[in-house]
Order: structure tokens, then sequence, then C-alpha cells
């Protein structure tokens, strides 16, 4: 092989987009087929070639008639392929599959798909190894895996062949019965739930679909809907609650086969691995869910086993069971079993964390036969949990620190239950509890690891989301929490962080103000000569987050801060930091609704700060805030420094145009790019301004002098050795808001546009600025500057940042450019001296080099060919008048007809002669690069058409 595919393939899987921007998908993919269909190459190179196409089929297959084409080229591969490769026959049929639904061929009911399906079928139908031996069992697994992914993508179709695949299933007594009876079973709920779809359908029809064995479905049905129906195709199990939400099938009590068949799945579900029972399982429990005349009885025999299963995945598809016929087939000594092995498994020593997680997360959300609450996704307690039951899960320091919450999480559920007061199991419990709390906290206290304190942070939360209210354990766990703050101010981010979540989820509550006053109180009060540097900055974030609380008197805040100011070295030191840290507690203090108590010693700290502080910075902001407070009113003070009022006693921050912010406050905010949910703005095409007949829009800057007779097409060569001459295509478009906008984006500001490309064929765009877009306005217009490496169409694709009204920045994606082959189309660029006549000789020195098939450097690629088309005089004239006119040498036809010459950037040209014959029109083509000629006919072909459909249009009219 010429090519190092290994490479090749290594590339392309490691970045397709970046290896397609070099070479079209369509090139692509046909050099793969090419090399597939190559004898010489061995099967390891192409089971390699295969594997683009099962991993990215929809890049390469972007149409279902490629999908198709691939597809059929596949097989016919794999039809040549030798019975002896069986890895590259497996291969094969995989990539097959992904072809086929990713490029929906599967969905739209393709020939390929059904000779595909008849191709699997075939191969899955030896049966026990009867005709080809053990050896190409492997191949037949692979062919039930793909039917099975063909069924599950588009379900319904294998409806139609449940009595060949039940007698597949029964036949097959190799390890690959498990392979056939997933099939059969997926194949089963998805037909079932296809009837249920169907208005009318009942006995009858299910009886006919159970004992087909004709076709896929398309072909007995083929009105039928695409079998794609995404509500037929859901991921998700049908049977997510109770039965009446499950689409049901009335069939009265003759289902005599359907529950025959449902029993040999059930007999022989023992022999499958864990996991294929349990997948089994669930879809038997849909299709019975769906047909009410099967009793859930019919599972009664597989409960005992599954009741002592120690397999996670048959445990949840029993409580799925359990979740979905209740007390019909689970029994309420069956309930308490179940929740007392659940007990058991989620301390069980010998399993992982995760298992035990899982079994307390089935606690909490246990499927009861007569459940109380009906909130679906809610944790909540079985009534069968008692106290006595739950002793067995108690939390413990040893515990890991999932587990633990967990469990405490659990645990007080429970007590909640019981209630917490008095010397019943409730008020051990939640002592208990409490007691458990405060043994975190002295592992805290005793320099405990950082895992430890997020534990218990975590668990005081858990425990004040419950036991909040009840007063003497709220109340004593605010007093070590400040104990512990003081001993270890490092804690402050874990306590703001604590407030905050607690204020979040218990609005009522007011634990967190009275935490907040509690440390402020313990900051205010600590002895200053104590105080160092460290513990300063963590005492200024406490106080700056208790000064949002409106409900929290500040005057011992502002004695600190002036304390702090006035007695110790802090002003000397002039640290930005800290003195940012003072005025944010100090812009909190401007908002707080007891200001006006507080504005003569609030003035006398702005005022020291502005005068005494070590650093520029921090003087000029604080006075600033000292000119705001003493010059503007309380409303327009809240206005310039925060948008909205105080949100139950906590100021809501909100972006402000201004940049008076104390530390980082708001600068991720306005750094922040966010995403829109869809494109706001679009670039609308502009027709390019046409240049009058005759006129150049190039010049000759260096004074080309003009040489008599053949030199004249030597002098325009010698134009383009001059670097990026006439290489630049302009196009105007203009931006406008998509449509639908919210009015925060009527006006935009500081747009900056970026394009990226997605071929080779052009150099990178550069990025463009627009000043600003306002609706009201007319559009500005952007200049789009292409400079091609090839004149072939292509696609850019757009996005832009912007700022909106508010001052926050956005990003989003603009709609898909598409620059047609037309748009590349230059006029002949010629030194304005040069006349009519002169272009003519280039024009007929072009053509002649071209049409000679001479070797010469700059046509070497020339290709000549003719095209011919039906049209009128008239339409011959609007022809050249709409589509030729800046690129026409000749007003009159000549003997040799109308002539056009086009420069397609940077140095190919297109030469037309259009001449009216009795038959037809002609038009002649010549250009130096034949590679262009696929486009040229593509182009010719359809603004000749339109000419046709209008002129047929106008004769309508008249």
């Amino acid at each position: 092989m010429s090519v190092n595919w290994p490479e090749r393939i290594a590339a392309f899987c490691s970045s397709p987009s970046a290896f397609l921007s070099c070479s079209s998908s369509e090139t692509f993919l046909a050099e793969l087929l090419r090399e597939l269909r190559d004898d010489k190459a061995n099967d390891g190179v192409k089971v390699q070639l295969l594997s683009p196409l099962c991993e990215h089929p929809a890049l390469l297959c972007r149409s279902i008639s490629v999908g198709e084409e691939t597809a059929l080229e596949l097989m016919s591969v794999f039809a040549l392929c030798p019975p002896k490769s069986l890895p590259l026959r497996n291969h094969l049929l995989l990539a097959l599959t992904s072809v086929l639904i990713c490029s929906s061929c599967v969905s739209t009911h393709s020939r390929a798909s059904e000779d595909f399906v008849d191709l699997l079928f075939q191969i899955a139908q030896d049966t026990n190894d009867l005709r080809d031996g053990p050896t190409f069992r492997f191949l037949r697994a692979t062919a039930c895996d793909c039917l099975r992914e063909l069924e599950a993508c588009c379900p319904g179709l294998l409806s139609q062949r449940l009595e060949l695949l039940s007698g597949l299933r029964q036949q097959e007594n190799s390890r690959l019965h498990q392979a056939y009876s997933g099939l059969h079973a997926l194949s089963l709920r998805n037909a079932v739930h296809l009837l249920t779809q169907q208005k009318g359908a009942g006995a009858g029809e299910l009886k006919a679909m159970l004992g087909g064995n004709e076709a896929v479905a398309w072909e007995v049905e083929p009105d039928s809907p695409p079998l794609s129906n995404p509500d037929l195709a859901l991921l998700s199990p049908l049977t997510l609650g109770p039965m009446g939400r499950v689409p049901t099938l009335q069939t009265g009590p003759d289902c005599k086969e359907l529950r025959s068949l449902l029993s040999g799945l059930l007999e022989e579900s023992y022999l499958l691995t864990p996991l294929f029972q349990a997948a089994l399982l669930r879809m038997l429990i849909e299709v019975v869910a769906m047909v009410p005349a099967v009793s859930p009885t019919i599972f009664k025999a597989q409960l005992l086993r599954l009741l002592g299963t120690c397999e996670v995945c048959l445990l949840h598809t029993t409580l799925l069971m359990k979740a979905v016929f209740t007390d019909s087939l689970f029994s309420a000594e069956d309930e308490a079993f179940i929740l007392k092995r659940l007990v058991s498994l989620s301390q069980h020593p010998l399993l992982s964390t995760s298992e035990k997680l899982f079994y307390m997360d089935c606690i909490l959300h246990f499927p009861e036969n007569r459940p109380i609450s009906s909130g679906d996704g809610e944790e909540s307690l079985p009534v069968l949990l008692t106290p006595r039951l739950a002793a067995a899960l108690v939390p413990t320091v040893f515990n890991d620190s999932a587990s633990m919450l967990a469990r405490l999480n659990l645990l007080s559920l429970v007590y909640l239950e019981e209630g917490e007061e008095g010397d019943g199991e409730g008020g051990q419990g939640l002592a208990y509890l409490y007691e458990h709390l405060t043994s975190l906290l002295r592992i805290v206290e005793n320099q405990g690891s950082r895992e430890t304190v997020v534990t218990f942070f975590r668990a005081s939360f858990l425990f004040l989301l419950h036991f909040s209210h009840v007063e003497r354990y709220s109340a004593d766990l605010i007093q070590r929490l400040c104990e512990l703050y003081l001993r270890h101010t490092r804690l402050a981010p874990h306590l703001i962080n604590l407030a905050d979540r607690t204020q979040d989820r218990l609005s009522e509550s007011g634990w967190a103000v009275a935490l907040l006053r509690a440390l402020q109180r313990s900051v205010t009060e600590a002895p200053l000569p104590e105080l160092t540097q460290q513990n300063l900055r963590w005492h200024l974030k406490v106080l700056a987050r208790a000064g949002e609380e409106g409900d929290v008197p500040q005057r011992s805040t502002l004695n600190f801060l002036l304390n702090v100011v006035t007695r110790s070295s802090l002003c000397v030191g002039g640290d930005w930091r800290l003195g940012s840290t003072v005025l944010g507690v100090c812009r909190r203090l401007l908002l707080h609704p007891s200001l006006d108590s507080l504005l003569s010693p609030l003035a006398d700290l702005l005022q020291h700060l502005c005068g005494q502080y070590g650093d520029t910075d921090i003087q000029d902001h604080a006075r600033l805030y000292y000119t705001l407070l003493t010059t503007l009113s309380r409303d327009k003070l809240s206005g310039v420094l925060i948008q909205r009022g105080p949100e139950g006693g906590r100021q809501a921050k909100a972006r402000s145009l201004s940049s008076i912010m104390a530390e980082s406050e708001e600068l991720t905010s306005a750094l922040t790019v966010r995403q829109t949910e869809r494109s706001l703005l679009k670039l609308v095409k502009l027709g390019r301004p046409e240049p009058e007949h005759g006129t150049e829009i190039l010049t000759d800057p260096d004074g080309l002098e003009v040489s008599p007779g053949v030199g004249v097409l030597e002098d325009y060569r010698a134009q383009f050795r001059k670097p990026g001459f006439a290489s630049e295509v302009t196009l105007d478009y203009q931006l406008t808001h998509a449509g639908g906008h919210k009015p925060r984006f009527s006006q935009l500001f500081s747009i900056r546009l970026h394009f990226d490309l997605t071929d080779s064929h052009y150099e990178e765009v550069g990025d463009i600025s627009v000043p600003c877009l306002f609706s009201e306005r007319a559009p500005p217009v952007v200049r789009l500057r292409l400079r091609p490496r090839q004149p072939y169409p292509t696609t850019l694709r757009a996005s832009a940042v912007f700022t909106a009204q508010d001052g926050l920045s956005w990003h989003t994606i603009l709609p898909d450019i598409h620059v047609a082959f037309p748009q590349v189309f230059l006029p002949l660029p010629v030194p304005r001296a040069w006349g009519l006549e002169h272009k003519h000789r280039v024009f007929e020195g072009l053509w002649n080099q071209i049409s000679s098939g001479e070797s010469e450097k700059d046509v070497a690629d020339g290709a000549a060919t003719l095209f011919c088309c039906q049209l009128e005089d008239a339409a011959v004239s609007m022809l050249v008048q709409k589509h030729f006119q800046p690129y026409l040498l000749s007003d009159r036809q000549c003997e040799d007809g109308l002539k056009v010459l086009v420069l397609l950037p940077p140095h190919s040209h297109l030469l037309l002669k259009i001449r009216t014959e009795e038959d037809a029109v002609h038009i002649a083509i010549a250009t130096d690069n034949w590679e262009l000629l696929p486009h040229i006919n593509s182009y010719l072909q359809t603004i000749t058409e339109d000419i046709q459909s209008l002129c047929q249009l106008q004769l309508t009219n008249d």
C-alpha cells in the first residue's frame, strides 16, 4: 500500500474534525471503501479501516443516500470476504449496523436495511452450530447483537419475526442462548408496546403478531409511521410508577400464547448471567404491565430466588417489580422481609461503600404496597422501618464520610417521625445523633483532616434540616460553633457557607441569623492585643457576611473596626488586601437598614482611612465611599452600590455597571462569558455591487507596460507573480438580530465576530469587530474578506462575543455562512490602461492554450468541455444580463458567440463561449483547473434551470 493507513486512521480517530478540515468526508469515505475492496490489503488493515465507520458513521455518511450506498458497498465486501476471515466479517457487521442506524436508513425503510436484516437472520439461524460449526459461533453472537441494536434503535422492527425468534431461542443450547433470549424479549416488549399505540388493537392482533414470521415490520405495513418514533425509542423503562401510567393493551382473558411465551422465558432466566437476567426481567415486567390480562403472579415462581439474591442488579429489578405490581404480587410478609434485608445489606461489612449507599437509598425510596405519601422522587421512610429496626444503621465516627452522612440522614428521618421530646426512642435517638455531631466537632477541634472538617459541616447541615426547631440543640450548636471558630478562624468560609445554605433551605428559620449574630459578638468581644493579621482577615469576612443581615445590629462591628484602624498598626502597613476587606465591611454598612444610627462613626472610619491608610487605592475608595455617604440619600446610595434591596433580611447581589466594588466582589460576574440558549445574531447576505461594463476592479500600481501582440498574455500572467495579487474575495453581509430576542439584547456593544473554517480550501479568516447593534437602527454592514487556496464552495461557522446593556458578556452561535461557487467570481484584473481589445487577446490566448492541450505550467491542468441547454433568445439575453454581465467581454454576438472570462482566485480562470444553435444553446467551457468542472457544470445547470422557470412563469402571467 502506498498510503500509511494505520497512521491516517489514528489521526482521524484522535480528532475527526481536524482531519476532515484537510480532506472532505466524501473523499475519505471513497478512499476507505476503495481500500476495503482491494484484495491486496490484509484483514488487519481492513479491520482498522472499518473503525471510522464504527465510531463516527454520522460524520462520514451525512445523508440517507450516502449511508445506503456505503452499506451496499460493505455488504458486497462481506459477500466476497473469505469464510475464515472471522474478525473482518464481525467488524463488517458492526460497521453496517452503525452506518444504517446513524444515517437513518433503517428508520426510512431503505432496501439496504432490509437486505442487511435478512443477512443477519441468515447467520443467526445456524442454531447449535449445525451448519458451519463452532468456529462461526462468534459471528452468530455478533449477528444477534446487531439485531438487538437495530431493534433497540428502531422499536418494532422485528415485530413480525417473533415466532422465528422464539424458535431460535428454544433451539439454541449453547452459551448463545442468552443472546437469543435477550433479542426475543426486547422484540416482544417493543411489539406489545407498538400494539398499545394502535387504536382498536386487541387479542387478535396480539395473536397474529406472536405468530408472525413473514418479514420485517416495514414490509408488512408500508404506510406505518417511521420506526424511529421517539415515544417508542425511550431509553428509560416504560414502568416508572404505578400500573396506571403504563399504556395498556385490552385483550380479554384469551392470552394463552403470551402467557406460555412469558413462562418459557422466565423458566430459562436462571441460566443467564445476573446482568442479563435483570435486563430480561425488566422487559418482561413491562410486558405484563402493558397486558392486564396476564396476572403478575406469573413471576411468583421467581420471587424466592430473587428475594435471596446478593446481586445488586437483581435486587433492584425486584424493587422495580414491587413498585409496579405492589400487593398483587408481594404480600405484607414479603415486604417486611425485603425491608429487613435492605437494612442488613446497608451495614454488611463485606460490601463496598457504593453498594451500601445504594441499599440505603433503596430504603429511602422503598416502594410500599400501600404508600402514605404520593410524592415521586422524594425521600420518605417506609412505615415498617421502626427505630428498633434502624438501630443497626446508627452513624459512628469510624464510618467513611459518605456512609456516615447517609446514615445520619436516614436516622434523622426515623427519629423525626418518632418525635424528639421525652425519654422515648425518638428522644434518645436524637440525643445520640447530637452526641455524634459533637464527637465530630471535637475531632475537628483537634486538627482534623480536611475531609473530616467537610464531613462535620455537612453533618451539621443535615442535622439542622431536620431538627433546627429543637431549641436546646440548635442553640447549643451555635455556641459550640463560635468556640470552634475562635480556636480555628480558618473555618470562616465553612461557617459562612453553612449559614448561607441553611438560610436558603430553611427560609422561615432564624438559625442562620442567630449564628451570624453570635459570631459577630465573638469577634467584636475578642481581646484586641491577641488579634493577628491572619485572624483579622477571617474576622472581617465574618463581619461582612453578618453585615448583610438587616436583623443583626452593626454598632459593635463599627466600634471594632474603629479600634482596629486607630489603635493598631494596620494603617501603617498599608496592605491592600486587608484594606479592601475593611472596605467590604464598610460597603455592607452603607447598605444596612440601620445606617442612620451608624452615620457619624462610619464617616469617621472612612475619613480616617482616606487620610491615614498606607495604600493609595484604598484611600481613593474610602474617599469615594465617604463622599457617597455624606452627599447621597439612602435610596440613591443603594442605587449606586446595589440594584436590589434586602431579600429576606439578606442583601441580594446584582450586577452594576459601576466599578465600585469591594475586593473581588462581582469580579467573577464581570469576567464570565455566558452562553446564549439560542442564536441571537445572524448575517444576511447582501448583493455584490456589480461594476459597470468595461471597468476593472483592480489597478496596476507598478505601471505595467502594454506589449503588443502575443505579449499581452505574458504581461497579464506577470501580474500574478506579485504576492497576494487578485487573491481576495470580498463579501458584504448585514449583521442583524435573529428575531424573537429578549429586550435585554436589543442593544449590543463591542461585538466580536469569529469565523471557523470547515475545510482547507481557504486561509484563516480574521475576526471582525462591530461597535454596536441596536434593534431600532439600521443594521451595520460586515465585510468578509476571503483568500481562497482553491476556489471551491465552502461553509464558515460563525460565533460572536458581545456585551449586553447590563454590562454582561455573552457568547452566541450564528447560523453557518454558506459561500456558493459564484460568490468567488472576480472580473478580469487588468491594468486601467488596457482596453477591450487587450482583454480579448487575453481571452483568446488562454482559450487557445487550454484547447490545444499545451503542457505549459500555467495550463497543465486545463480542460475544455461543452454544456448544452434549451433556451430561447430572450432567455439567453436574460441569462447573460443576470449572471455574466460583470465578466462579459462583448456586447454583441460575434461568430464565436458571447465571450465570458472569470477569474477564480487565486489564479484559475473560467472561459465561456455562449452560442445559439438550431437545436440548443451551446456553452463551450474552458478552464485551467480541471478539478473545477463539477462545480462549473452544477452552476450552469442551476442558473439555466432558474432562467427556464422564470420564462415559463412570465409566459403564464402573460
